[in-house]
């Protein structure tokens, strides 16, 4: 095979059968003239995933590898992936997305169209399994790794502007070399929940002068498990979540002018009292969906708190 025009590269753990869902979505795709390489990122997964993408491989060994990262971490899978792709372009999918029809095609026309972006990202939609709760509406979406900006392109210039993830992402070979890679100290490992690589790549991409886009036509698909509709799960999540912000350490998010208190931003413990007494006042007036969103405040300044104050 010629050196091809994208390289995608797919971490994955432990789940054999929507990662062949994922392949297949984009081994099936037409891409005319347009090369493309497919490489796995095996993370240690302990079921069939070594058989299933080996034998996927048999059948198109000239579009897709099979890689094993030993180090625990999709970080670590996806920086192996970056410095095994030969391409100028680097996709990246997650292992339980399906791709849809022309979203290769989709990568190379948003770059040739736009030679100044280093970064582009798009909608990851949901197919949900059964009926949602009704507390859980699109201000609850973080924690089911979904993204939809609407229907226009977006140009991102500002880590204060529309946030992508690398569910459904690709990036010029070039941004890598200039920027770095993902940070293995904020990644998610194995089955773990909540992270912060995605948020702090992109971040640093635009620090780094790099211009960014959400494209609208750059799709792909995901089934949202059961176990992701609970509150439970929301309350886990949020908490991880606000640990992960700890160890980031933004500047934006720790700037203070008011001191700060084993280690935590006043502001934090300010926004943690207001949403306390919003807590208690939503729970009195029986308005359980807005004390849920009060309690997931409360949850990630939580996290935050904790992990702060282990490093204090």
């Amino acid at each position: 095979m010629t050196s091809p025009d994208i390289s995608i590269v797919i971490p994955t753990y432990n789940r054999q059968q929507l990662l062949a869902e994922a392949v297949n979505s984009v081994l099936s795709q037409e891409c005319g003239n347009l090369e493309f390489e497919l490489i796995v990122v095996d993370n240690n997964s302990s079921d069939h995933t070594n058989e299933i993408v080996q034998s996927l491989v048999s059948k198109t060994p000239d579009r897709l590898r099979y890689l094993l990262e030993a180090r625990q971490g999709v970080s670590h899978a996806r920086n192996l992936g970056i410095a095994s792709a030969r391409a100028p372009v680097i996709a990246f999918l997650d292992d339980d997305v399906r791709a849809a029809s022309g979203w290769i095609k989709t990568i190379q026309r948003a770059f040739l169209e736009n030679p100044k972006v280093g970064f582009i990202g798009g909608k990851v939609i949901a197919e949900f399994t059964e009926d949602l709760p009704p507390w859980l509406t699109r201000d609850h979406w973080a924690p089911l790794a979904l993204l939809d900006h609407g229907d226009c392109p977006i140009t991102i210039v500002s880590p204060n502007g529309v946030g992508l993830i690398t569910a459904n992402c690709a990036v010029r070979r070039s941004v890598f070399e200039r920027a770095g890679c993902f940070r293995p100290e904020l990644q998610r490992i194995g089955d773990g929940v909540g992270s912060m690589e995605d948020h702090e790549l992109f971040e640093r991409f635009l620090a780094s002068g790099i211009e960014g886009l959400y494209r609208p036509d750059l799709i792909v698909s995901t089934e949202i498990p059961a176990a992701r509709l609970t509150k439970a799960y929301h309350r886990h999540w949020h908490f991880r979540h606000g640990g992960f912000y700890a160890l980031y350490q933004s500047n934006e998010f720790e700037r203070t002018s008011h001191g700060r208190l084993f280690g935590v931003p006043a502001h934090l413990y300010r926004q943690a009292a207001v949403d306390g007494f919003s807590y208690v006042k939503h729970s009195l007036l029986g308005k359980r969906d807005q004390a849920f969103t009060d309690e997931i405040r409360l949850r990630f300044f939580g996290g935050f708190f904790s992990r702060r104050i282990r490093s204090f």
